[in-house]
């Protein structure tokens, strides 16, 4: 049987993200006590199920403890079961409380303010996070990219080994939170000061061959590249699941592009299967 925690701070797409896991025939539930967990799971075993997707937040977990002492039990159980948690950053939380209307769960445990509140429940999630196989960060996703992710993520031609993402984003839209490596590339020549390459983007070759035709740009790849290459095999041996690798530019639509996808191309060549993730390559 296969296992998902989807957890993460209130406001970040946990619901969202479980109707895409019942589009995928997951049986979902939404905010299980801790301590029934066992039970459950083998009553949904027994019943024949096999795919499951629990959803975890601050308020069914009295103590995070209990939901690391979970995750170790299923260890020792031999069940295979993954964390997901889902990420966003503090002003795009308030902004959908706002247009929602709901009030944030931990409103009542702090001053009412809601800063506070998401700073509170933050602190609660924080060993989840830190446990967490995967963190999507929603803070700039549109719902398909969401599903993309989660596809990515449950695909079982990806199943073996750590997933490597190779993504590009804009820094006037936000950086990315998942980001495990994050280079800026701001410093290197821009197309769109070119006119007949402003409207263009990092995937076509003209683009591609103005913003590497600089022996600054060719260094610094070649370092990145270097640097990669030397880290993934620590990073496996440390058991992480996924490694996200992020270029920033100024839009997100040149120079992030260029540096993402000729990665991408340089860890195939040398044996990997990176994810390529352009963020912001569609907005203005």
């Amino acid at each position: 049987m296969e296992v998902l925690f989807i957890s993460g701070v209130s406001g970040a797409g946990k619901s969202t993200t479980m109707n895409v896991l019942e589009d995928l025939d997951y049986y979902c539930v939404d905010n299980l006590p801790l301590q029934l967990i066992p039970t459950f799971l083998q009553l949904i075993e027994n019943a024949g199920y096999q795919k499951v997707a629990i959803a975890t937040d601050a308020r069914g977990i009295n103590s995070p403890e209990k939901f690391v002492n979970s995750d170790e039990m299923l260890d020792a159980k031999q069940v295979e079961h993954k964390v997901i948690f889902m990420e966003c950053n503090d002003a795009e939380l308030i902004k959908r409380y706002k247009l929602s209307r709901r009030r944030h769960p931990f409103m009542d445990k702090t001053d009412k303010n809601i800063s506070h509140a998401i700073e509170r429940e933050r602190k609660v999630l924080t060993p989840i996070r830190e446990r967490a196989d995967y963190v999507i960060d929603t803070s700039f996703l549109k719902p398909a990219q969401l599903k993309n992710r989660l596809l990515d993520i449950l695909s079982e031609d990806n199943s073996e080994g750590m997933r490597i993402y190779s993504m590009s984003f804009g820094f006037k839209h936000g950086t990315p939170s998942e980001a495990d490596l994050m280079f800026d590339v701001r410093c290197l020549p821009n197309p769109y000061y070119v006119r007949e390459l402003r409207e263009k983007t990092g995937l076509e070759e003209d683009v591609q061959a103005y913003v590497m035709n600089s022996e600054n740009s060719e260094k610094m790849f070649a370092q990145i590249a270097a640097l990669t290459k030397f880290l993934i095999p620590l990073y496996e041996a440390e058991g992480k699941s996924q490694l996200v690798i992020a270029f920033g530019c100024s839009g997100g639509r040149h120079r992030s592009v260029t540096f993402a996808e000729k990665l991408a191309g340089y860890l195939q060549n040398e044996g990997f299967a990176p994810i390529i993730s352009h963020r912001d390559i569609d907005k203005v």
